[in-house]
């Protein structure tokens, strides 16, 4: 059920809370900060992995303001990005965890993508699986 106009705005934050508490409970951390590090890492990473057309897709599922953090400093003409692997996505995940690195990045991802999956629809859940190459599809699934 995806809201728009004023209750939206209002309603935006408690969703965002609503998303990194299953992030959290997930995972079993209690830092709010990594955990919306977490989710915006992994969300720009997928992002450039999938096609302007799915990307543009997959973020008419997500909440307002999940909305604004997944286009942030996107550039289109550069996606999807090469090479489109596991590793990659790992790496860029954990780049952004430099001072403190994820022990299980791999982990950490799919804990993402699990809330993603409760969160969309999951025909289009389905839909980015489908487009995803097969390293990255294991941790989508």
């Amino acid at each position: 059920m995806k809201q728009t106009g004023p209750a939206s705005i209002d309603h935006a934050p408690q969703v965002m809370a609503e998303w990194l508490n299953l992030l959290e409970a997930d995972l079993g951390w209690h830092d709010r900060s990594r955990s919306y590090r977490l989710l915006r890492e992994t969300l720009h990473g997928l992002r450039d992995f999938l096609t302007v057309q799915e990307a543009a897709a997959l973020s008419a599922q997500l909440p307002l303001l999940l909305r604004g953090i997944f286009f942030e400093g996107w550039m289109p003409a550069r996606t999807p990005a090469h090479p489109r692997t596991a590793d990659a996505l790992l790496a860029r995940v954990n780049g952004a965890f430099a001072d403190d690195p994820l022990l299980e990045p791999d982990v950490a991802i799919g804990a993402v993508f699990s809330v993603l999956r409760r969160r969309i629809d999951p025909g289009e859940y389905d839909q980015v699986a489908r487009s995803l190459r097969r390293p990255i599809r294991e941790l989508w699934l």
